[in-house]
Parts: structure tokens; sequence; C-alpha cells
């Protein structure tokens, strides 16, 4: 609870009583409690079906509801996964909404948690090529995937592309050692992981062997035309403008393209100019083309995650005036 707030007290009492739904709710050794106890800024003590949380009244009422929800929805098990993703819908529900289309994916929950993440799995069905804009933990890279592996198990592609800088490196792929594939792996890794979760590890390997899913390198995609592909740029805030131009003529007929990134977590050299940001002042009113802007609110991550990201970003804006000093 932030310093200098005075603190509430408000009683919960959960009817009707169920022992084993308490217990599915509290989790082992309360951790449940512990992940609503951090995304409200509250604490909660609990003496059977009565629950004594105090902090901020508003934060405490919400708190509440929150509890009422999964009490009323548990299922025969409840892990810290399940309480964070209901905290974040929680914290973004918009009856108003239009639900975005299903995924086949394996994951048959899958779904935009958020508004912006919503509105962002239908922008990149309806458009050629999407940039996603914003903070870690929202998603982008991750429904990105998902919307690949849609397309391919709908024909709508024939393959799934993943490409991204290799800045660390300083693109000079050659003295990492191992194959292609291995050189650029520690680069890929986010997207390997939910190829994985999203397909399983058998089948993924499987579809590389076949190439219907293949890593191309940003430094070695010139010269090529990719049709009919499902298109994945990640981290795009550290390629040049040059490397943006170029990858983006790289798409060809029948192919969709997304492009990910984080403005705020460059790796260029002082003083390059990131292709991502420039992208986004050219490109904007590009008609085919669609912008998704994420915010901290977004983060499906950790309940800690979005406000270190709220803090970042607050720390950023005091210290610019001070820069100019």
């Amino acid at each position: 609870m932030k310093a200098g707030t005075a603190a509430k007290a408000l009683e919960v009492v959960l009817t009707p009583s169920d022992n084993q739904r308490l217990a599915t709710l509290c989790g082992v050794l309360d951790e449940n409690l512990r992940q609503i106890e951090t995304a409200y800024d509250i604490t909660i003590a609990r003496r059977g079906e009565r629950f004594r949380l105090t902090g901020d009244i508003v934060q405490t009422r919400r708190a509440a509801a929150a509890l009422r929800h999964f009490y009323d929805s548990v299922a025969a098990h409840l892990t810290v996964d399940d309480i964070q993703l209901g905290l974040i819908e929680l914290a973004n529900r918009s009856p108003a909404e239009q639900p975005a289309p299903a995924l086949l994916t394996r994951k048959a929950d899958l779904h935009g948690r958020t508004p912006r993440q919503t509105h962002y799995l239908r922008q990149i069905q309806e458009h050629d090529i999407t940039f996603s804009i914003g903070p870690a933990g929202t998603g982008k890279t991750y429904l990105a995937v998902a919307s690949a592996v849609d397309a391919l198990e709908r024909e709508q592609v024939e393959r799934i592309v993943l490409t991204r800088p290799a800045v660390e490196a300083g693109e000079r792929l050659g003295f990492l050692p191992g194959d292609l594939a291995q050189k650029v792996d520690p680069y890929l890794r986010p997207l390997y992981d939910a190829l994985y979760d999203l397909m399983g590890f058998d089948r993924v390997a499987k579809m590389f062997e076949r190439g219907s899913i293949e890593i191309a390198p940003l430094a070695y995609m010139r010269g090529r035309t990719l049709n009919r592909a499902f298109i994945i740029l990640d981290e795009a805030q550290n390629t040049t403008p040059e490397q943006m131009k170029m990858f983006l003529t790289r798409i060809g007929i029948g192919a969709r393209a997304v492009i990910t990134g984080d403005v705020t977590q460059l790796d260029l050299p002082r003083g390059q100019k990131s292709g991502l940001v420039e992208a986004r002042h050219i490109l904007r009113d590009v008609r085919g083309i669609a912008f998704c802007e994420f915010l901290a609110e977004d983060v499906v991550r950790h309940p800690l995650v979005a406000r270190i990201v709220s803090a970042y970003a607050a720390h950023a804006s005091n210290a610019q005036p001070q820069a100019g000093n």
C-alpha cells in the first residue's frame, strides 16, 4: 500500500461455505491469496470462510470482487497462473468488446486477455502487415506466433518464417559456433518457446524438417521474396531503418507479416536510429498496415511486472526535463 494512504478494513464472507473450494481458492500455503494481495496492494487475513482485507478502500473492494469471482468459478485446481491471468482479465474487463476469432492451436482457451490484445488479434487477421509496439510481457510475440500457427493450420499460408536482428552479436553470425540454426537459436528462443507451447515439441521439430517453419536471420534476408508465408519480425526496435525497409519489401503474394518491438529497450549503438521508430512515423497512414500499441496494463505476467514497467516509464518521463538542463 502506498505511503500516506489510510488503511481501511473490509470483511468478506464467502458462501456457501465449502472447505475444499476454500482450500483451492487459497492455494498451497495461501500462495493464491498472496497473488491477490500483490495485485491490489492490500493485505488479506483469513479465518475459515471469512476474509479481512486491509488497504485502500477502492482496492479492497476490487480484491473482494476478485475473491468472490474466483470462489464462484473455482475448478478442481486453481494455480498461480490461473489467478494471475484471471486478475488481468478482471482489471481489463470490457463488456462491449467483441471477442476475437478463435485460434486453431493446441491451447483451446487461448484468447486476448485485455481489450488491446483482442484488438491486436483482430488486426492481424484483417491486415497483411501489423506492427505491435509495447512493453515486455504484453503478449506481442506470443500472440503473433499463435496467429501464425492458426494461419498455417487453416492453410491460409504455407509456412512460418521467424526472424530477429542479432544485435548482440553485431550480425556477424559466422563467429558463433554451429550451423545457421544454432547460431541464431539464442536470439529466437522466445519464438521457439511459443511454438513449442502452441504446437508441441515433436510437431514443431517435424515442421522444421519439412521447411514449414523456417528461421531466417535478418542479415540473410536481402534478395528474397516470401510468398504465402506468415513472417514474424521480433525485437524490431533493434533494426536499422535500412533493415526495416529491406524486411518490409521481402513480403510477397499471399503473405502476412507481424512486426513486434519495444521502443523503450533499444540495443542499437548510441546515435543509431531505430527502424521500428522510423516506420511508425512513415507508415502510420498507409492503407493495409495496422499499428497496435500496448500499455503497462496489458502486461500478462506477474502482477509486479506492470508496476515495474510503469515505474520505469515514470522515471524516464521525470528525467527528460533534467537531461535538457
